[in-house]
């Protein structure tokens, strides 16, 4: 009857129908998921759910995905994607293998495909919890909490007391700023569970980016008394820059190490804490033997292909030219909010924004993912058969489209903005590949290039591990190879629109912050506020691997640190070549 009611188009009597059904027949499947289909239809998304739920309660896997997932948990993740293939080519419409897939995408670091499997999991299939709640995890990686807020408010109206959903939330609230609230909703899950390590390690992240890095420090030592074989929250520890390992701390580190039992994750944290370690006492040939060993394991668990960034370099070159500039001047939104800060990691990018922000009309934020997300929108990473990717898709927009594009922008960062001034900051580093983009769409915007010396700026990445995105930083010939591609593309748009891009060296600032703050608040039409200069005193949220020391005056024992380890940066120095002998005459302002 109800199926009949459906071809009617009368979903009210087949709502009505399939209620009846499981009533009389509780473990009758497809009527659950009909009935989830029928809700999600009629805007009831808590039934939805709920119907989804016991449909999903009640089916079994066949035995190929339970092959699949059992190749999943082993981390075998080629098999499960073979596993999984086969399924989707029998049975294009199932959902679990589709979420199985999207997860295999995840392990592997390609969020976006990741993020479009799961998208169309929930097309298919609207109330379906496990895929929805796959999705904020991977949003969160991606650094887009504002959409994973939401997703989060339906999932909690199913489970209100679900410890994943809420620990989900408090880190969501983080990314956005909020940190007084996330600590809220950390400190009552901690009540409920004393006793979680990772949830001790999350609300340490959070009062470190509060400005609280004693009761951070606190955080990251209980979980370690929990979970001494906790590698992450040792590494927490050596990430603050600002701490120092205790010989008691070394030896359990070691002793941990000499386990052979414990992760790959887990062996990586510990080889990159002991070379902050090293590095402190100045014994800098065991620091690099620990940096590289934590690298070398790091890039074994990760899919990077660095021809892709170079590929990207090349195309973008070749479709950005003055002449393709001139013929689109006028296009674009007009809004002068933005204030973009580019370049590669480890640039000084982090005392820039904190300068930038102690400024009364500029509001810091974070690494924001929209750009980024445009660019994925526009087929940077899904190029099908007839389609035309990223770069090249740009051409194909007009006018208007790119004002959408740019006030999307304006629209989708609102969330991250809460004091109504006037200019806010996007500090995304990868921002530097899509600059062309942020011009069509944004011409009235500001775009700052952090830069450093080149084998300063690729040994603090070497040395720095980033918990999720930045693939190119686990080897010294990928560093450098990325370096020189980040160098060729905005020196190019220094030629094809010049002056567009400020240019700061991060030498030159630490050696002369007044006159490069000057310039760079010219640049942004801004007048000079000396507390720009008392940056330090700004206790803003900060959200990098920088953020305690962006909280000390500018001090210049940084500058040559990289020089303790010269002797074993002979791969770095030789990929760079001219880059570093020419630094920093070859980078015009």
């Amino acid at each position: 009857l109800a199926r009949v009611a459906r071809a009617c188009s009368n979903d009210a009597d087949a709502r009505r129908s399939l209620e009846q059904a499981v009533e009389l027949l509780p473990d009758l499947a497809d009527a659950w998921r009909e009935l989830s289909q029928i809700c999600a239809q009629q805007g009831d998304s808590l039934a939805c759910d709920r119907a989804y739920a016991k449909f999903a309660q009640i089916t079994q896997g066949s035995q190929r995905l339970r092959e699949a997932g059992t190749a999943l948990a082993d981390r075998r993740y080629d098999a499960a994607q073979t596993l999984l293939q086969r399924q989707l080519a029998e049975t294009p419409d199932d959902v679990e293998a589709m979420r199985m897939l999207a997860h295999v995408s995840y392990e592997r670091e390609d969020y976006a495909n990741a993020e479009r499997v799961l998208e169309e999991c929930l097309r298919r299939e609207p109330g379906y919890s496990q895929a929805r709640f796959e999705l904020v995890v991977v949003l969160q990686a991606q650094q887009k909490p504002a959409r994973a807020l939401s997703l989060l408010d339906r999932l909690q109206a199913l489970e209100p007391t679900n410890f994943s959903y809420r620990s989900l939330r408090a880190s969501a609230l983080t990314m956005l700023g909020l940190s007084q609230q996330a600590l809220d909703v950390f400190r009552d899950l901690l009540k409920e569970y004393p006793s979680h390590a990772s949830l001790w390690l999350s609300y340490g992240h959070t009062l470190r980016t509060a400005g609280q890095a004693e009761e951070a420090i606190a955080a990251y030592r209980r979980s370690i008394e929990i979970s001494p074989d906790y590698g992450e929250a040792y590494f927490s520890l050596a990430n603050l820059k600002t701490f120092e390992f205790a010989p008691a701390d070394v030896a359990a580190i070691r002793a941990q190490l000499a386990r052979t039992d414990i992760s790959d994750a887990a062996r990586w944290h510990f080889e990159f804490t002991l070379g902050k370690a090293a590095e402190d006492a100045q014994d800098y040939s065991d620091s690099f033997a620990h940096y590289a060993r934590g690298n070398e394991l790091r890039r074994a668990n990760i899919f990077y292909d660095p021809e892709w960034t170079t590929s990207q370099v090349r195309r973008t070159c070749t479709l950005f030219t003055k002449e393709f500039f001139a013929t689109r001047r006028a296009w674009g939104c007009q809004a002068k909010d933005p204030i973009f800060i580019v370049g590669l990691p480890r640039s000084g990018s982090t005392l820039l924004e904190q300068i930038l922000a102690s400024h009364s009309q500029v509001e810091g934020t974070r690494e924001l993912a929209d750009v980024p997300s445009f660019a994925l929108e526009l087929g940077a990473r899904t190029l099908l058969p007839g389609e035309v990717g990223y770069p090249e898709s740009v051409n194909l927009l007009n006018g208007e489209q790119l004002q959408r594009y740019g006030e999307r922008y304006i629209d989708q960062t609102r969330p991250y903005r809460s004091s109504g001034i006037p200019h806010f900051i996007d500090k995304m580093p990868n921002n530097f590949l899509h600059i062309g983009l942020i011009q069509l769409m944004l011409p009235r915007s500001r775009i700052i290039d952090a830069r450093r010396h080149p084998l300063a700026c690729g040994f603090a990445n070497f040395k720095q591990h980033f918990q999720k995105g930045l693939l190119f930083t686990y080897s010294l010939q990928e560093i450098a190879r990325f370096y020189r591609d980040y160098f060729t593309l905005t020196a190019h748009f220094d030629q094809v629109l010049p002056g567009r891009v400020h240019r700061v060296h991060y030498e030159h600032l630490i050696q002369d912050p007044e006159g490069e703050t000057r310039r760079l608040l010219e640049y942004c039409v801004l007048p000079f506020e000396e507390g720009c200069l008392r940056f330090h005193e700004n206790r803003r949220v900060v959200q990098t691997a920088s953020s305690e020391q962006v909280r000390r005056p500018i001090y210049s024992e940084g500058l040559d640190q990289w020089r303790n380890f010269e002797p074993w940066l002979g791969p770095l120095k030789n990929a760079l070549g001219d880059l570093v002998d020419g630094y920093p005459a070859t980078s015009t302002r």
